[in-house]
């Protein structure tokens, strides 16, 4: 087994096609699936099904994929930081549900380091598509939250995909709606003040179940529920429409404009914001950078 095996492998996974990987690759087509081929005898498994509509994984290549995009990724790093005169740039990305909070930081980050040197990305998301993205490397860190009806679900999930949970900081429950709603200079609201308005949720596609949803107490019983793709859609209807939604009531005026509130919400739960990484990879430094700005949001709540 090689590591150009391994970059094949990966290459073949994400196009799901071996000609467009082969020509990516700079290869012949039949050189690409014969060391595949190898691969697979080597290692006594079947990697790859080919089918009429493409390539597919087997389970024992799903499982194999996981550990490819690991060295691969290692690899990079290794060539980053000692890859001789030639420099690269240094990539880091970040996957995060809908916070605010999490993409401030990520403007932090770009601030602190020279854009010449590293190429940065932010994935705004869904929650399952946060932590795919971690498993599969294409993040290296991904922020979201945990409580005490999601804990249990989502912590099987990570340990099925090889990431574990660091927290970072605990958060009360606040409603965030528009400066302008009619319960906007509430000391606290209760669930009946909501009532009469429409809550806003996140649309998290086909994984859709309760314990997935990026809202906390997603299984109260709401009589209006409005569901949106992103932030700027949400704030949309937060100021046309009365909506709200329940988060972690941590405001970034410098993002979303300063027309928006944070109301404390009449309830005793509590959110535990943190981030996850692939298991026994250890964060970069930049990445660890990131970690410490996010944790300043949590000494200022």
């Amino acid at each position: 087994m090689t590591l150009t095996q391994l970059h094949y492998v990966v290459k073949i996974a994400d196009t799901k096609s071996m000609n467009k990987a082969a020509a990516e690759l700079f290869v012949s087509q039949p050189a690409l699936s014969g060391s595949v081929r190898d691969l697979e005898e080597e290692l006594h498994i079947q990697i790859f099904i080919r089918t009429n509509k493409g390539i597919v994984l087997t389970t024992d290549g799903e499982e194999f994929l996981r550990y490819a995009r690991q060295m691969v990724e290692l690899s990079r790093m290794i060539d980053d930081r000692y890859g001789g005169e030639k420099k690269n740039r240094k990539r880091f990305s970040v996957s995060t549900q809908h916070y605010s909070f999490a993409v401030e930081a990520f403007i932090e980050l770009g601030r602190r380091f020279a854009m010449d040197e590293f190429e940065l990305a932010v994935h705004e998301t869904k929650t399952y598509e946060v932590i795919e993205n971690v498993k599969n490397i294409k993040s290296e860190i991904g922020v979201l939250y945990l409580n005490d009806f999601n804990r249990k679900a989502l912590t099987k999930i990570f340990s099925d995909n090889g990431v574990e949970f660091i927290p970072l900081f605990s958060c009360g429950i606040s409603v965030y709606l528009s400066g302008t709603h009619p319960l906007a200079k509430k000391k606290k609201i209760t669930f009946s003040d909501l009532e009469p308005y429409p809550c806003l949720s996140f649309e998290q596609g086909d994984k859709n179940a309760f314990y997935l949803a990026e809202e906390v107490l997603s299984t109260l019983d709401y009589r209006q529920i409005i569901k949106a793709n992103d932030r700027a859609t949400m704030l949309n209807l937060m100021t046309g429409m009365n909506g709200y939604t329940l988060c972690s009531g941590i405001i970034c005026e410098n993002l979303n404009g300063g027309n928006y509130v944070s109301v404390p919400f009449d309830t005793e739960d509590t959110m535990l914001i943190g981030y996850i990484k692939r298991k026994k990879m250890p964060l970069s430094r930049i990445g660890q950078e990131y970690i410490e700005i996010l944790k300043q949001y949590g000494a200022e709540g």
